[in-house]
This record gives structure tokens, sequence and C-alpha cells, in this order.
């Protein structure tokens, strides 16, 4: 068969290597509006929830019965169910109705009605809606640190750059298992010589998780997951009460959590019962808000590829951070793994949350090369930096990530492997080497970083844990080397623990240690002129104006 030139070039762009599927409502491929959504419904009798959507209270499975129970401000249910979609709808985008006011509907409505909700609006109408309905006023983003050799080196002097160029939370895991103790101390102190009041989590499994921040090695945790039916549930031997008990269990020990859900995992998983993947997101959702926690990271995550696999895939992605935020919950609204060939895709996929600003535009911008990113790559990393930052510049919009030097650059990773190198010395870790340092200061990957001894490494961090140690030993390593302001700042850290004003929804520390949250610094958007507005913070827009690249035209020598 003769081609066509045009279309033989067209097949041959990055895209097509991405993929698509046509909808299969009974396997769940549906982004939004299955054939098997239940039609929402709900009947209050003496204070309780007898039908939720359809189904009768002797029905209920265990998420339903966790909902009806905890989930739905039950006061005001009957009323604001009773309203139309529509209705509801055009409150979420109609500047003269306040945020208040839309959320004392939005938390009363049951999961089948919300979905309905996010059905009525087009991708700009949710972007209106996401910049009015964020909890905190104003935006930021997080950042994955991580190597492909636990190099507690590189993940220190990266740490420290991400810190410096502005994210307020920074997440690591493991490349092995064993190495999570020493990636969590590495992050954590590379994080706090970067910029003190950048909190730190490790991703791992999820007692091991806790025990690290029980020995304050970490400040917060996402990555505990709920899904949105029951068979994929309870396959992990959880329920929605075993989640809500481990959240007390941060709380209690004045960590910052959140929950992780995303549109997709059923469909992975096998068990969609036939809906789409937005009303089961819904059901995340509103176990997220019944176990009484702060906020949920969602925006399919992990699952990515699923969504955007079918038709309105992306909106769908973009209408459940805004289901989060509707349900009075901090949002961490994804932009996390690398799902597209396609440049113009991978920025597609994050333009909603960036031009509306959310709580962590990216629960995952990977700030380290995508080659090092050991949660399987993000949408954007490193290497990106310039292209966003020119977009915030673009666009007059805070992003949450600032430009830096290179000068700053290397003193900054300088100064936090150096802070780490101590720290491993005084807790009587394998050493890490001057060379480490150097080549962790001006190295970008793993490949620029010289080889440790794994098998030892590894067996010292059993050995650490062993022996009990926790932050008030780091605090003491760091000021014996004489590195007291990286000491001070993780003491500090261990006080906010202590007092747990970050237990708020939204919460991030500034670099004063002042706690900024949706408590002293809640979305007061309404209209044209209200809300965060970069070029109202001065120093904020010159800061995103003057990137180092841009010429200036009284200085330039023609």
């Amino acid at each position: 068969m003769k081609r066509q030139k045009r279309f033989e070039k067209l097949e041959k762009r990055p895209v097509h290597l991405d993929g698509f599927v046509k909808e299969w409502d009974d396997e769940g491929l549906v982004a939004m509006h299955s054939k098997n959504d239940p039609d929402p419904s709900l009947k209050v009798e003496n204070g309780v929830i007898t039908e939720l959507d359809g189904k009768k209270r002797e029905d209920f499975d265990l998420i339903d019965q966790y909902i009806a129970e905890y989930g739905i401000n039950i006061a005001n249910a009957e009323k604001a169910n009773a309203m139309s979609s529509q209705s509801i709808a055009k409150m979420l985008i109609d500047p003269n109705v306040s945020r208040s006011e839309v959320a004392k509907v939005t938390t009363a409505l049951t999961p089948a009605k919300a979905s309905d909700v996010i059905n009525q609006l087009n991708f700009a109408e949710m972007i209106m809606a996401v910049q009015k309905m964020r909890p905190r006023r104003t935006p930021f983003t997080q950042a994955h640190i991580t190597n492909t050799l636990d190099n507690p080196a590189e993940i220190a002097a990266d740490g420290a750059e991400a810190a410096l160029r502005g994210f307020p939370e920074l997440e690591t895991t493991t490349a092995v298992a064993r190495y999570a103790p020493l990636n969590a101390i590495s992050l954590m102190v590379g994080a706090q010589a970067g910029r003190p009041g950048v909190i730190t989590q490790c991703s791992v499994e999820e007692a091991v998780e806790l025990g690290l921040g029980m020995r304050g090695f970490t400040a917060y945790a996402e990555t505990i997951s709920v899904y949105g039916t029951d068979k994929v549930f309870t396959d992990g031997d959880d329920t929605p009460w075993s989640k809500g008990f481990l959240a007390s269990c941060y709380a209690s020990r004045g960590l910052k959590m959140r929950f992780s859900s995303g549109s997709g995992s059923e469909v992975l998983m096998g068990y969609t019962e036939g809906k789409s993947m937005l009303y089961l997101e819904s059901r995340c959702i509103y176990i997220t808000k019944a176990s009484g926690v702060q906020g949920l990271q969602n925006g399919s995550v992990s699952c990515i590829g699923v969504p955007s696999a079918v038709p309105s895939g992306l909106r769908e992605v973009l209408g459940e951070n805004l289901m989060c935020m509707m349900m009075d919950l901090e949002c961490a609204s994804s932009n996390d793994q690398t799902f597209s060939h396609s440049d113009i895709r991978r920025t597609e996929r994050m333009l909603g949350q960036l031009i509306a600003g959310t709580d962590y535009i990216s629960s995952g911008y990977a700030g380290e090369e995508n080659s090092d990113n050991t949660f399987a790559g993000s949408n954007m990393d490193v290497l990106d930096y310039d292209d966003y930052e020119s977009m915030e510049r673009d666009l007059a919009v805070d992003g949450g990530i600032l430009p830096i030097t290179e000068d700053q650059a290397i003193k900054i990773r300088q100064k936090a492997a150096k802070a780490v190198q101590a720290v491993f010395d005084g807790l009587g870790l394998p050493e890490i080497t001057d060379e480490e340092v150097e080549a962790a200061t001006y190295g970008s990957t793993s490949d620029d970083m010289p080889k440790r001894d794994m098998t030892q490494d590894i067996k010292a961090a059993q050995d650490l844990m062993d022996r009990g140690v926790t932050v008030s030993d780091i605090i003491k390593a760091l000021d014996d080397h004489g590195i007291d302001d990286t000491a001070q700042a993780v003491f500090k850290l261990a006080q906010q623990k202590i007092c747990g004003d970050y237990l708020q929804t939204s919460a991030i520390f500034d670099k004063d240690w002042n706690c900024v949250s949706a408590i002293n610094d809640n979305n007061d958007y309404m209209g044209p002129g209200t809300g965060y507005r970069v070029w109202e913070n001065k120093d904020q827009w010159q800061k995103i104006k003057d990137i180092p690249w841009a010429l200036d035209p009284q200085k330039v020598d023609f």
C-alpha cells in the first residue's frame, strides 16, 4: 500500500509510543459517566443514613458503611443532595459564592452525587473551581529525592538543592528496602541544610514507615493507600477501620500524614465492579474524609497510564483533585509518575493544576534525573526546571519552584553532603568519603558517584535500628562536628512534632518555622482581584522573574 508521507511522519512522533484504548464500561475502562455508575440517592432516618446511592443499609459493603457512619455531613445531607448537580457545579465556579459556603454543600454529598457534580464541568471550569476550592491560599509543590544506588551524599545534596528551590516537602524511597533508615536520615539532614523548615518522608512498608517517623527520621507520610472497592481493599488485608487506626497512630506521635489514592488502581487490580474511575475514586476520597485525615495524595498518581489511555482521562484526573478539595481536604495533586513519551502531553498533564494552583501541584516532581528516580520516574524532573520556571514567568503563576544560580547550587549541595558525612561519622556508620562529597556537589546522577559497599551499608542500617538511634543522636552528631545551623534546624523540626501545629490541613513551614496552613492562610478567592496573585507577593514574583538566563537589556554590550 502506498503511504501518505505526512501520515508516515506522524506515526513516528513520540505520542504514538503512548498507549490509548477505547472505553469498556463493564471492565472499568471508562474515566467518567459509566453506564454502571449508581444514581445518587440518600435517606436519613433518626440521624442514620439508611440508603446510600441506591443501596439499602443492610446491603452496604465495608466502604459504604464507613462512609455512611463517618464521611458525610449528615446535618446538611438531605438538603444538599436534593439540589441539582448542575446548580452545585455552578456554585463551584461562581466567584460570588465563597469557598466556605460551597463546602457546606459539597461535604454533605454522597459519592455518586459528588461524581455527578464533577461530570457537569468541562476542563476550563474545573480550573476555575480548583482555584477557589484549594484549602490553602498559597500554592506549593513537592519533590521526589532518590537515586538508584541509595547514595546518602547524593540524596542529601539533591534534597538541599530542592529545598533551596522552594519545595517545602521532600519524599524519598529506596532502591533496596533495607536502606530505608539511611535514606530517611540523609534526606532530613540534607533538607534542613538546604532550608530549615522543609519536612521529609520515606515511602516504604507502612510499619517501617511509622517506625522511622517515631524515631524522628521523618516528619510526614502520604503513601497510606485506600481503594474504591471492597475486593481491592481487603486483598491487601486492610479495611477502612484499619487505615483510620493507622492514621491515628501517626497523629498521636505528631506526624503529619495524608492518605493516597488514584483513579485506575482498581482497573489495574481487576476489581472495578464495572464502575467509572471517577466514581471509585470518589469512594476513596470519602474514606479519607471519614478517617479524619488532613489530606489526600490523588490524581491517579502511579496509575496514570490507565486514565490517560481512555477518553476524558486527564479531565477526570483534574476532576478527582477538585473533588478532594470539595471535601475540604488538603490535596497533593500528583503530576507524579511519568506516563507519556510526548512533551506536549506531559505539559498537558500538569497544566490544569499549575494554572489553578493546588496545595501541592506535584506530589512528586523529580528532584533528580528520572534515570535515578526509584519511584519509576516523574512527569517532570530536574532537567525540566528551566522550562517549568519559564512557564511560571510566562503565565505569572506560582508553581512552587524558584530559579537558583549555579554557584548557589554548588554551595548548598556541598554543605548538605558535608552535613550528612558528619552524621554518618557521628553515628558510627560506613564512611562518606571526601570523594563522595565532591561528586555529590558537582554530579547530576548516581553514575557520577563513587560506588559504596552496599553490604556494609545494609548491615549498618540494621545495626542503627537495633541500637535504638533516634533524632537526638543525629542532632548531637551535627553539633559535635560544629554544624550548628543544621543541628538547630533538625532540633526545631523535632520540637514541631511535640506541639503538632502542622497537623492542620495543608500545613507547611516557612524558613522561619512559621506554620502556614488552611487555618491561617485560608483560600479567599472570590473572583478577579482576590485570592493569591503572585505579582502581589513582590518578593516571590521578583524571584520568579529573575531567571539567570534572562538578559538585562540595560547591560547588554552591543
